[in-house]
């Protein structure tokens, strides 16, 4: 920096210039009378005493700027240079405190400021890692939005469901950048939150997902809610899906039971009031209240065993086994209900070596024996049910045994196929007062065999032309 933009130099040149001033003055005025009175020898030494004078002068000027630079404006530059180094976070910059001045008194000043400033800024530091870890370790998403509802700040739970809703399609989806925003299932509650400015709390529906969702308006500076808002999200399909399932747990539970029990207190009063007046009569009465009462019985061992199931409490022998024993058993069981029905039953080629290394032989029996009645139970006479096996690869070279289970059935609906593992799901509505038809509980007491044994179950099927059950077991 040039040295007259400093102040010492600004001051060294008003100085100068004053100096200047005051001799040229007293010189112009002085020559004037001294010319007139004074000779020329005693002229030129009073000439070369200005000339001496000023001369002098500069040089004591002169001296005293440096005087000054070496006082001021070099502490004031080391000042400068320590807020330059502050500015850009070195906060344990310090100045040394040469003199106790009005310069020292600054110099100690700067001190004090940089030691509290390194102090507030190490605490906001260290709130700021706490906040973090403790963003980190939420297993719900946080989501921060500015006032213009732009993503200020997630955690890692949060920055996943930012992008998995991003890569979902909506119907009013508008430019990338306003993707970048508020996503579209919290647009309205974030719109309606920052106009009333009040927390919201419920639930949002996500393709098939729910979601808790908490949101609070940040207030801004002036203690408004025009701040942006903070929305804490958690998940809970699984919450809803199990609630859902015992309200209609409860629900089919009551229906089920209902029935029978209405129809053997209705038939049991009418044999007590000897309605019945010949043994037929109450024969059929007496029947018709046996029969209820197997239902029952069935409907509270099916809800037993799946209870033990789903409770991992069911007892299971594990074994080797004959998968081709297995199915000639079951083939075997079912030939003469099948020939009674007109329905034909097929069991396809045998494949040596169907081995099943682990594996509880009652139950997968229980599985097929599940299927095979409701392959019966939905298969019209004259029409074909195939029951057969055969080795598989794996997605991972392992070697699976694939069970197959096929009829030429009325066929389930599309939009059945979702649940028909569901328990009292029953595709075939209009059946479900019939004693005859299952208790809706069989194949969810299939699929938790089949996982049982680490197995998978599929199923695919088209109303009028059958459906057909895979079973796919892990052979070692």
């Amino acid at each position: 920096m040039a040295i007259w933009r400093t102040v010492v130099g600004k001051l060294w040149l008003t100085i100068i210039l004053l100096v200047a001033v005051v001799i040229s003055t007293v010189g112009l005025f002085l020559l004037k009378i001294v010319d007139v009175t004074v000779s020329a020898d005693s002229l030129a030494e009073i000439k070369h005493l200005f000339i001496y004078s000023g001369a002098v002068g500069f040089l004591l000027t002169t001296f005293f700027a440096f005087f000054l630079l070496t006082k001021i404006t070099q502490p004031l530059r080391e000042m400068k240079q320590a807020a330059n180094r502050v500015a850009q976070g070195e906060y344990s910059t310090r100045l040394v405190v040469r003199s106790w001045d009005e310069i020292g008194e600054l110099a100690n000043s700067f001190n004090q400021m940089a030691s509290e400033l390194n102090t507030l800024i190490r605490d906001i530091q260290h709130e700021r890692d706490q906040l973090d870890g403790v963003l980190r370790s939420m297993s719900d998403a946080v989501l921060l939005f500015d006032a213009n509802g732009r993503v200020k700040l997630t955690n890692p739970e949060g920055q996943h469901l930012l992008e998995v809703w991003r890569g979902l399609k909506w119907e009013d989806e508008g430019e990338a950048d306003e993707r970048e925003t508020v996503p579209d299932p919290l647009r309205d509650i974030y719109n309606t939150l920052i106009s009333k400015g009040t927390t919201h709390t419920g639930k949002i529906h996500v393709q098939s997902g729910v979601w808790s969702v908490v949101m609070t308006p940040v207030a801004s500076g002036e203690g408004s809610a025009g701040g942006g808002a903070v929305a804490v999200l958690r998940d809970v399909t699984e919450e809803f899906r199990v609630d859902k399932m015992r309200k209609d747990f409860v629900a089919n539970v009551s229906h089920e039971i209902r029935t029978p029990v209405a129809m053997v207190q209705g038939y049991s009063e009418a044999l007590l009031d000897d309605i019945a007046q010949s043994p037929e009569e109450r024969h059929e009465l007496v029947q018709v209240i046996h029969d209820e009462s197997l239902r029952m019985g069935r409907l509270v061992k099916d809800l037993l065993d799946l209870a033990r199931l789903e409770a991992g409490y069911l007892d299971m022998t594990m074994q080797e086994v004959d998968v081709n024993a297995l199915l000639q058993r079951v083939h075997r069981k079912f030939s003469a209900l099948a020939k009674e029905r007109g329905i034909e039953l097929i069991r396809s080629g045998e494949d040596s070596g169907l081995l099943l290394r682990r594996a509880d032989p009652d139950r997968l029996e229980q599985v097929l024996t599940n299927l095979l009645d409701n392959a019966l139970r939905h298969t019209a006479s004259g029409a074909s049910i195939t029951l057969g096996a055969c080795m598989k690869n794996g997605d991972k070279g392992a070697s699976q045994i694939e069970i197959v289970v096929k009829d030429e059935g009325e066929g389930i609906p599309t939009e059945d196929l979702p649940y028909i593992f569901e328990r009292f799901y029953k595709a075939d509505k209009a059946r479900k007062r019939d004693s005859k038809v299952g208790t809706g509980l069989g194949l969810a007491i299939v699929r938790n065999l089949v996982e049982a044994h680490e197995g998978t179950i599929r199923v695919s099927s088209a109303i009028g032309e059958g459906t057909e059950f895979k079973l796919l077991l892990p052979a070692g």
